[in-house]
C-alpha cells in the first residue's frame, strides 16, 4: 500500500487516575464520576467498586441476552454482526477510558479489564475486539495524542469507528521490529509503503494504528507510529485469513512495547473469561450425569480434577487483577501483565481440554460450546507475545531485580 498525507502523532504526557470511574443509566449509557478508591487500598484483590461491580454485571446480561444468541451465526459467518458492533458503540464498550468530553465513558482501568472477562465468557471473538480497540487503540490516542488528533480521532472512536493495531507483517512475528513498511518523507507529509499481515479488526476498521520504519538506517530505532484513515487513497484491506502517526519520529518501537505490556492484561483477561466460560457451561453437566447410579461429579477423582481447575483460574484471575491495579496506581506492572498473560492462556488452555474430557463425546460435537472455546483459547499463548517472549520478560524483569 501507498500512502500519503500522513503525519506521526506527538507525544503528550498524560497519566491515568484511578478515581475515574462510571456511572450508569438505565439505557447503560455509562457516565463518569469521581470517586476516590481509598476503600479498596487494604481490601482482597478481588474487590470491586460499587461502579465497577455494576458494570460487570451489565456487560454480563448484556453478554448473555444480546452477544449469546448470535455466537454461532457470527462463527459460520466468519464475522462479527453489525448490530453486535453497533450495540458495543451504543453501550460505551468501545470507548470505556475516553473521557467524557469526546464522547467516552470516562472509565478506569480495571472496567475495560472486567469487560473484556465478561464478554469472553460468552464470546471471545467480540471481547477480543472490545479489548484492542481500549488498551491499545484509544489508549495510544488518548495517552499521546495532540489536542487535536485527540479532538478528531476520540470522538469518533468512541462513537462509531472501529480501530485497528497495524504491526505484524509476514516476516516479523515475534521480531516484530523487524518490519519491512517503511515511510517516506514527501515535503510536510509521509508516504507508506508495505503490507501488514494478521491484523484484528482490519475487516472492519476505519483507522489504522499503523507501525512504519521512517529511519531504516536508525533499525528498530525509526519505528514510528502512523493514524492511517482507511478511506486515503492506496490502502487495500485483503479478504480475512482462515484461521484456527502517533508519536515522536523514532519513537513508535517504545511506545509500541510499552502498549502491547498493558494490552496483555486485558488478553489474560479474555483468557480467565474463556476458562471461567467453559467451566460454567461444563459444571452442571457433571451434576446431571449419572454413571454407576451417581453424579459423575460425585467420584473423588472428577472431584479433584474440578478443584484443581477452579483453583487455577482463580489463581490466573488474582494475577490479571493485581496488573490492572499495577497500572491504575502507575507502578511497574511489565513482569506481573507478563505472568498473567502467560498464566491465563496456560489455564484457559487446560481448562477446556478438561472440561471437554468431562463432557465426554458430548464435549467434541459442535452442538455444545466446550469445543469452541478450546478453538477460541488456543490464540491466547500467541498473539501479543508467545508463551516464550512472556517467559523471557519475566526471566529479565528477575535478574534486574536481584542484580539492582
Amino acid at each position: 500500500m501507498i500512502l500519503k498525507s500522513l503525519k506521526p502523532l506527538e507525544l503528550l504526557k498524560s497519566q491515568r487516575s484511578i478515581a475515574s470511574i462510571m456511572g450508569l443509566s438505565q439505557k447503560h449509557n455509562f457516565k463518569s464520576q469521581d470517586i476516590l478508591l481509598e476503600g479498596l487500598l487494604n481490601s482482597p484483590l478481588t474487590a470491586l467498586s460499587e461502579n465497577e461491580i455494576i458494570m460487570k454485571e451489565t456487560v454480563r446480561k448484556l453478554a448473555n441476552e444480546q452477544i449469546a444468541p448470535c455466537v454461532r451465526d457470527m462463527e459460520k459467518d466468519g464475522k462479527l454482526k453489525e448490530s453486535i458492533v453497533e450495540l458495543l458503540f451504543q453501550n460505551g464498550l468501545l470507548g470505556i477510558e475516553i473521557e467524557e468530553e469526546y464522547g467516552g465513558a470516562g472509565c478506569n482501568f480495571m472496567t475495560t479489564i472486567l469487560t473484556v472477562e465478561e464478554i469472553s465468557k460468552v464470546d471471545p471473538s467480540v471481547a477480543v475486539l472490545v479489548d484492542i480497540q481500549n488498551t491499545l487503540v484509544d489508549a495510544i490516542i488518548k495517552k499521546l495524542g495532540t489536542a487535536e488528533q485527540k479532538k478528531k480521532y476520540l470522538t469518533r472512536l468512541a462513537a462509531d469507528t472501529v480501530g485497528s493495531f497495524a504491526l505484524t507483517e509476514t516476516t516479523s512475528g515475534t521480531d516484530a521490529f523487524a518490519m519491512k513498511t517503511n515511510a517516506k518523507k514527501d515535503g510536510s507529509d509521509y508516504i507508506i509503503n508495505g503490507s501488514k499481515m494478521w491484523i484484528s479488526n482490519s475487516d472492519i476498521a476505519g483507522l489504522f494504528v499503523l507501525m512504519a520504519n521512517a529511519n531504516p538506517a536508525a533499525g528498530y530505532k525509526g519505528i514510528t507510529c502512523f493514524l492511517v484513515d482507511r478511506d486515503l487513497p492506496g490502502i487495500t484491506v485483503a479478504k480475512p485469513e482462515k484461521k484456527l502517526g502517533i508519536c515522536q519520529l523514532g519513537q513508535g518501537y517504545k511506545y509500541t512495547a510499552g502498549f502491547l505490556n498493558e494490552s496483555r492484561i486485558g488478553i489474560a483477561a479474555q483468557q480467565i473469561g474463556i476458562a471461567q466460560g467453559c467451566f460454567d457451561a461444563t459444571i452442571p453437566y457433571t451434576l446431571e450425569r449419572k454413571q454407576f447410579k451417581q453424579p459423575i461429579f460425585d467420584f473423588q477423582s472428577m472431584q479433584h480434577q474440578i478443584a484443581r481447575i477452579a483453583t487455577q483460574i482463580e489463581c490466573a484471575r488474582l494475577l490479571t487483577y493485581n496488573a490492572a491495579r499495577l497500572v491504575e496506581a502507575n507502578q511497574p506492572f511489565v513482569k506481573q501483565a507478563a505472568m498473567a498473560k502467560y498464566f491465563a492462556a496456560e489455564v484457559a488452555q487446560e481448562t477446556c481440554i478438561k472440561c471437554i474430557d468431562w463432557m465426554g463425546g458430548l464435549g467434541f460435537s459442535k452442538d455444545f460450546i466446550q469445543e469452541k472455546f478450546y478453538r477460541d483459547c488456543k490464540v491466547g499463548s500467541i498473539y501479543e507475545g508467545t508463551t516464550n517472549i512472556q517467559l523471557s520478560t519475566i526471566a529479565r524483569q528477575i535478574k534486574q531485580e536481584y542484580e539492582s
